[in-house]
């Protein structure tokens, strides 16, 4: 049956008379130690994206003072434009992701995104920031697709929550070092400022510190791409390809037309598992954007103070919560639980609701940071699974175009939505800038249990896409 079906799958997608189509080779995984390897050197770059992606919520309050912006335009540079180059990107990202070179593009995006961070840093108008910052989207853009593909191919289904997972750290290490980290940088750029006054850049005019904190995060990055070296690109398992007239194997593209269809016969599960994952990191990107705000307008805490405080919870209780939530799925797919990945992301939401709630309503910034632990941890817990449930309920052919859909909706929604409604809420309904504590509490509780709800909605369509997925052939 299975070769009946591989020999179907093949010959569809042949188009070319004079070539010869050769069924997809299944050879042992790679050693273990190395697909280790491989996770980790893919976190490392994603550590980096975090840290670039969300340096700007650090220095949220020197960027106003110095460039004299609102809430809003600061929201509309570390999120909206970022989040719309990602999104419109990503998508031909993942589609390249599933056919050409995985680590060439990824290589290709790091570099991109390492020198427009870079170059942040010598921006001296609004506009300026929020052109880079685009550049910076359509870097990052390049980088989940291949990786969630790359990891797929080095891991067999009852490790690939686990896996993912490992690779999900990378939000939450990145995200803590750019607050933690960051806050040191800046701590020692303000004191070298002080130290040496009037030193200015050529053209530019003076310095400020948190220039300096751009330059420090960028200039890495560029020189870290020289460890995608060391990544072999791994086979592509379940994937026809043809052999042409010159001898060279060539991976089949499975037409646009195909993977439309397909997203249409599954448009309950793609639709609750996008949406309601995307609800999630509405509440996720606003705290993360807006959390160390929050906690010097509330609690009187400087950017390096709350920084480091605020950048040492993130980076422990995101990591553990992400990892906690691929042990989770895959647990509960050894249990049997068809709809094992679904099932954590709910759990995630439904856990986060009273912690989340409550962190911004604390009375002491020590307690709200108490509260903080626990929403992050459970606001971590999806991410890993969420990648894994597109890993399990698409075709190989599709889930670097899927895995590029998926990321559309959660950064279009999340990142592109959740800092500029807490921005709104404050600027325009509350209307006084100490209110932003109420913002994050009203966008965080709707946003969950709008997931919540339909993430319930979403587990009987996600088991029958997993199971049609056994039988289904191009061309159903």
């Amino acid at each position: 049956m299975m070769e009946e079906k591989e020999k179907i799958e093949t010959d569809s997608l042949d188009g070319v008379s004079d070539d010869a189509v050769e069924g997809p080779q299944e050879p042992p995984y790679p050693p273990i130690g190395y697909s280790w390897y491989v996770v980790g050197v893919l976190m490392i770059f994603y550590i980096f994206s975090f840290v670039d992606r969300q340096i700007i919520a650090l220095l949220v309050e020197p960027m106003k003072a110095d460039l004299g912006l609102t809430d809003l335009q600061v929201s509309y540079i570390g999120g909206l434009s970022f989040a719309i180059f990602y999104t419109l990107f990503g998508i031909p990202m993942g589609r390249l992701a599933d056919s050409r070179n995985r680590k060439g593009i990824i290589a290709i995006g790091v570099a991109l995104w390492s020198l427009m961070t870079t170059l942040c840093g010598v921006a001296t108008h609004f506009w300026h920031l929020l052109i880079l910052r685009m550049g910076v989207g359509v870097g990052e853009a390049t980088l989940s697709p291949s990786a969630f593909s790359l990891i797929t191919d080095y891991f067999p289904k009852h490790k690939l929550g686990t896996a993912l997972s490992v690779y999900s750290m990378g939000i939450y290490f990145g995200s803590g070092a750019a607050f933690t980290g960051g806050a040191i940088v800046l701590q020692w750029a303000e004191s070298w400022v002080a130290a040496n006054p009037g030193a200015a850049l050529p053209y530019l005019g003076e310095l400020r510190p948190w220039q300096i904190v751009f330059f420090a995060i960028g200039i890495p990055g560029l020189i870290l791409t020289s460890l995608l070296w060391t990544v072999k690109e791994p086979v592509r398992r379940g994937i026809a390809t043809r052999k042409t007239s010159a001898g060279a194997s060539k991976i089949s593209h499975v037409p646009v037309n195909e993977v439309l269809k397909y997203l249409r016969r599954n448009w309950k599960t793609v639709f609750c598992h996008n949406v309601g994952v995307a609800f999630l990191s509405v509440a996720a990107y606003s705290g993360g954007f807006w959390d160390l705000a929050f906690l010097g307008r509330t609690y009187g805490w400087s950017p390096g103070q709350g920084g480091l405080w605020y950048g040492l919870v993130t980076m422990a209780a995101g990591a553990l919560g992400v990892l906690f939530g691929g042990r989770l799925a895959d647990y509960l797919t050894r249990k049997g639980y068809k709809s094992a990945s679904m099932l954590a992301i709910l759990i995630a939401a439904v856990v986060w609701l009273p912690f989340g709630a409550l962190y911004p309503l604390m009375p002491s910034a020590i307690w709200s940071l108490v509260f903080l632990f626990p929403t992050l941890f459970a606001g971590a817990m999806p991410f890993g699974c969420a990648a894994a449930a597109i890993q399990q309920m698409m075709p190989p052919q599709m889930r670097g175009q899927a895995s590029a859909i998926y990321l559309f909706a959660i950064n279009i929604i999340g990142l592109g939505i959740g800092p500029t409604a807490i921005a709104y809420l404050t600027e325009h309904v509350f209307m006084d800038l100490q209110m932003l504590r109420y913002s994050l509490f009203s966008v965080g509780v709707t946003a969950h249990l709008l997931s919540a709800t339909i993430l319930l909605f979403s587990l009987k369509p996600y088991v029958k896409t997993v199971e049609e997925l056994k039988t289904w052939k191009i061309g159903d």
